[in-house]
């Protein structure tokens, strides 16, 4: 992420102007003891970043003494950033600053009243000197060595360079900032800001003792959230936590402030318009702490009603719930069944990027299924998260103030609920407690129902037994009943709904077309719009994919998958339901008359990112380890916001126990120009393959060219020709000409090239996996990404000695 885009910024004290105008009479470079500075003579670092001197704050004639950049004094407003009298004004035009006798740095006022000191020993014999330098710290030194400096006793505002380190054995709160009272009055008000030292240590902002806003957690070296490496928090053996800004911003003028209104505000200077911008602002409509009470969970994105609960919650009083009055928040729908004799082992609810709740108990040293066990084992336990890089948090207290986050963002979190409820859809579940009466009843319909669902599959069992003896059945249906797919809870479409939904298959709707059939829109009688797939009726390999489908995607869940809403197998027919995508595929708008829709960088790096997490729960996260095996851009679909979704997963494989890579003897199915060279050449099938598939994805998104159909002079890998421009240093020549300059930052495609020249490497072993590749792909530059090797298949035209005899390549561009 480029400088300009990972700083964040809020606004400051409105309008601290001069009271005496905006002209300032220097001072020597430095004081000596027994020397003074006299209102309105300033001091100044050597390269006139930084001023010292007496300001007046607006609508007020007080005098402070204070630091504040140079930049825009003349324009009569300073950007004040550390304030030495803020609770002590001078009341007249005659105060000075003087490093005192006993050599200590001191505020005077006309009658010589001590205002503000530095207050340190200093030994006798020392000679104190005063300088200002270009960080803005103001030190005092004592025969060279710093007896004291300003960075130590911040007021308001987090400048470059600062850092501080908390006993996290002696304190679990630290307030490091307070903020101005007024924009008037710089006195120490009841705002205050700094960090909580129980790991995994958080930035908080109080308002007096409440919780007022609370950043994500951080790990040892990382700022999880919007601005990576703006901070930095590291946390040592002893449990003390260093809090730094660090030098990240040399070339640039960038601060944090803290405002007596409760806003935390990053601030950059704009040479070009000659001012200062708020770049990030920590106020959104989930900022404030606790917003939807214990239990619930804000998203933005919900505006205006931003509050619901967590699942397995409901709100705690309807009636102010329905006033939007959230601080009430949610309770418990079904008590967990631990401890219970013949109780149903609870389960968790996983959820995605979260900003994870307040008061979490971290675990040192656990793994994953540790962390899992841990909380299981606990009747106290009701939540758990875990991440690889901050390890496993439990919670055994109320869940308060969680947050749904913007991709990207946010870790893994799991809720801890009854067996019941894990087994009901969220829209299902209603917040009503039935009576004696109607637990009976219910019981009643169920088992009768059961028994009549027993009678009417034993009976439809007999049925296709007769009929599989029929000769038109006979040739795949021996072989691949459909009585063998499991369809578990999905739902069953009539083949004449679909017909309607389509208007009999027409081809005015048709959407694609694959090796195992065709896809096209339908619209449902309550006006939901679908994508059906139907399969070829000649098909064997389009059935065996029909049932991979199946039996893969019922059991996924993901909002970076395409959902499967049904299917329907009638006689010979046999059809998938999907939700339908209106921008089709990343194809169509790579590749399309359309491509102009992608000219947005940030677009296509959304989409790759979106990529990256699908392919992360396919591989680690889900239920069961998937590899695609067919990944490329028109198994890309895109929603109406042109959020990705890998969809067709007919030649996907399910991995079982730790097994890391699989052979398939006899059938290599695949893509020609996606596949790895281990995978088209041996038929070994691993994660990495996928990984292979991805990496030319990326190629292809960043150059706008599509590999499959790519033909250079020298070269017929898309791969290829990025290895070569990226030796000759001339990757930008390998960039798509369409994507707006003004939408990117060359340092962000260049990482994601390099990503991409990784994922592509001929061996296996060499390629990062999908962890990795989103972990670079948020980095912050490419030095200190890993150096490529040499991609596989680079022998150019030699390729096309490899026998494709088995290769099956689908043509389907959208649903």
């Amino acid at each position: 992420m480029s400088q300009k885009t990972a700083v964040g910024l809020y606004v400051i004290p409105k309008s601290l102007r001069n009271a005496r105008g905006s002209g300032f009479v220097s001072a020597q470079s430095n004081l000596h003891r027994n020397q003074s500075l006299r209102d309105p003579e300033s001091l100044v670092s050597s390269n006139d970043i930084f001023r010292l001197g007496f300001f007046s704050p607006a609508n007020s004639t007080n005098r402070y003494v204070g630091i504040w950049y140079t930049v825009n004094e003349h324009d009569g407003e300073l950007e004040v950033v550390w304030v030495a009298n803020r609770d002590n004004p001078v009341n007249d035009s005659l105060g000075r600053l003087t490093v005192f006798e006993d050599g200590n740095l001191k505020v005077l006022d006309g009658q010589n009243k001590s205002l503000w000191s530095s207050d340190v020993l200093v030994y006798e014999g020392h000679n104190s000197v005063v300088q200002l330098l270009d960080t803005g710290n103001l030190v005092l030194n004592g025969s060279g060595t710093i007896i004291w400096q300003s960075f130590d006793q911040p007021t308001d505002t987090f400048l470059p360079g600062m850092n501080f380190t908390v006993d996290g054995m002696l304190t679990k709160k630290q307030a490091l900032f307070w903020a101005w009272k007024s924009p008037s009055d710089p006195s120490f008000g009841k705002i205050t800001c700094g960090i909580t030292t129980s790991f995994p240590p958080q930035v908080f902002i109080w308002d007096g003792d409440r919780p007022y806003w609370r950043s994500e957690p951080r790990n040892t070296s990382i700022f999880i959230g919007p601005n990576p490496a703006v901070l930095s928090l590291v946390t040592d053996d002893a449990r003390k936590v260093t809090y730094a800004f660090p030098w990240a911003y040399e070339s640039e003028l960038v601060h944090f402030v803290l405002t007596y209104d409760r806003v935390r505000i990053q601030r950059a200077w704009d040479s070009g318009s000659r001012k200062w911008e708020n770049k990030w602002v920590s106020r959104t409509n989930c900022d404030v702490y606790s917003k939807c009470g214990p239990f619930g969970i804000c998203t933005a994105a919900n505006s205006p009603q931003v509050c619901g609960c967590l699942r397995g919650y409901v709100p705690k009083n309807q009636t102010e719930w329905s006033k939007g009055d959230w601080t009430g928040g949610c309770v418990r729908r079904t008590p967990l069944q631990c401890g219970i004799a013949g109780g149903r082992v609870d389960g968790f609810w996983n959820m995605t990027q979260v900003k994870v709740p307040d008061n979490a108990v971290w675990l040192s040293g656990k793994t994953e299924d540790q962390c899992i066990n841990e909380c299981l084992s606990k009747c106290s336990c009701i939540a758990y998260a875990y991440d690889s890089t901050l390890g496993c948090m439990i919670w055994n207290s109320t869940l308060i103030d969680t947050e749904e986050l913007s991709p990207s963002r946010g870790i893994d979190f799991s809720v801890r609920l009854a067996y019941s409820e894990l087994e009901q859809k969220p829209q299902d579940i209603a917040a009503t407690k039935f009576s004696r009466w109607k637990v009976i009843l219910t019981m009643a319909v169920i088992i009768g129902t059961v028994i009549f669902g027993v009678c009417i599959w034993f009976l439809r069992r007999h049925v296709r037994r007769i009929s599989i003896k029929e000769p038109q059945h006979h040739k795949y249906m021996n072989k691949d009943d459909s009585e063998e797919i499991e369809f578990g809870d999905l739902p069953m479409f009539q083949l004449k709904t679909l017909i309607t939904a389509t208007n009999n298959f027409q081809d005015d709707n048709k959407l694609g077309r694959g090796g195992f059939g065709t896809v096209y829109k339908g619209k449902l009688e309550d006006g939901e719009d679908v994508a059906v797939k139907r399969l070829s009726k000649v098909s064997l390999q389009g059935i065996r994919e029909f049932m991979t489908e199946i039996l893969v995607i019922s059991k996924l869940q993901h909002r970076n998958l395409v959902r499967l809403l049904g299917c329907c197998v009638e006689g010979e027919e046999k059809l998938l339901v999907y939700e339908f995508m209106p921008n089709k595929s990343l194809d169509a708008l790579l590749f399309g008359p359309i491509h102009g829709v992608l000219s947005d960088w940030k677009t296509r790096f959304n989409i790759i990112q979106g990529i990256c997490r699908g392919l992360l729960y396919l591989h680690r996260d889900s239920r069961l380890r998937i590899i695609h095996r067919d990944l490329k851009a028109s198994n890309i679909l895109l929603d109406d916001e042109l959020n990705p979704k890998i969809s067709d997963f007919g030649m996907a494989k399910i991995f079982g126990g730790n097994d890391d890579q699989a052979d398939i003897s006899k059938t290599v199915a695949g893509t020609y120009g996606y596949m790895s060279p281990e995978y088209a050449m041996r038929g070994r099938f691993s994660e990495k393959s996928d990984v292979f598939s991805f990496g030319v994805l990326l190629l292809e998104i960043v150059s706008g060219r599509r590999s499959s159909k790519f033909v250079d002079n020298e070269y017929l890998s898309l791969y290829a020709l990025a290895w070569r421009l990226w030796n000759e240093d001339n990757i930008i020549a390998f960039i798509d000409p369409l994507i707006s300059e003004s939408t990117y930052e060359a340092n962000e495609i260049l990482r994601c090239i390099q990503v991409a020249l990784l994922c592509v490497q001929e061996l296996p072993e060499d390629r990062p996996n999908i962890s990795m590749i989103i972990s670079m792909l948020d980095g912050e530059g490419s030095s200190s990404l890993p150096r490529p090797t040499q991609p596989g298949f680079m022998e150019g035209r030699h390729v096309e000695h490899v026998s494709v005899n088995h290769l099956s390549q689908s043509y389907i561009n959208g649903r």
